[in-house]
């Protein structure tokens, strides 16, 4: 079935990262977003330099936010959280615990699936309400119809399509060196007019 596939994605992506579970999603921003509210956070800072949609959920969610200067490499945490953006990050067994890495598929990444993006955590319980609020608040497993939907949901999960694709590229991106990515890939978003 389709929602196998999906499962069959995020167990390889657990294994290749080491943690313990993981929750594919659309976008490695809608993963952010979902840990932002899993998590109710009131409060977090973000570096200048980072893709200008995380600067942007703070607003989205009404949470209050400020920058932090920081010269970061292959990740980031959302300061005052245990929230990572590694959207960049591509090394096997580079999972931190107690913590919600944030990956991308993004076409530029290592793993490149146009689309995409990935929560890794080591809490079950985190796991399970996440996938929920990924897929509409549903089980992904049963039909929709025949469930009682008890919470929110988003509509940010992965396809069976994306999940497929990232399967077939991911024993050619585990051989293959990622990029390195610098500071510098990042403009200072400080200084775009929508941030002043």
């Amino acid at each position: 079935m389709s929602f196998q596939i999906v499962a069959d994605f995020e167990n390889a992506i657990s294994k290749f990262y080491g943690s313990p579970y993981a929750v594919a999603v659309d976008s490695c921003t809608h993963s952010i977003e979902l840990c932002l509210r899993y998590k109710k956070i009131k409060k977090f800072t973000l570096p200048t330099r980072t893709y200008l949609s995380i600067a942007f959920l703070g607003d989205k969610l009404g949470i209050d936010w400020d920058w932090k200067e920081e010269d970061w490499v292959d990740y980031y945490y959302l300061g005052g959280t245990n929230i990572i953006d590694a959207a960049v990050l591509w090394k096997e067994n580079s999972y931190i615990p107690n913590t919600f890495m944030c990956l991308s598929f993004q076409f530029q990444k290592h793993l490149n699936l146009g689309r995409g993006g990935m929560i890794l955590t080591d809490k079950r319980e985190a796991r399970d309400q996440l996938k929920r609020m990924s897929y509409d608040g549903r089980e992904p497993d049963i039909p929709w119809r025949d469930q009682n939907i008890k919470s929110v949901g988003y509509h940010y999960y992965m396809t069976p399509e994306t999940a497929q694709r990232g399967l077939e590229k991911l024993s050619d991106a585990i051989k293959t060196k990622p990029r390195q990515w610098v500071i510098e890939d990042w403009p200072d978003l400080k200084n775009m007019d929508i941030f002043k």
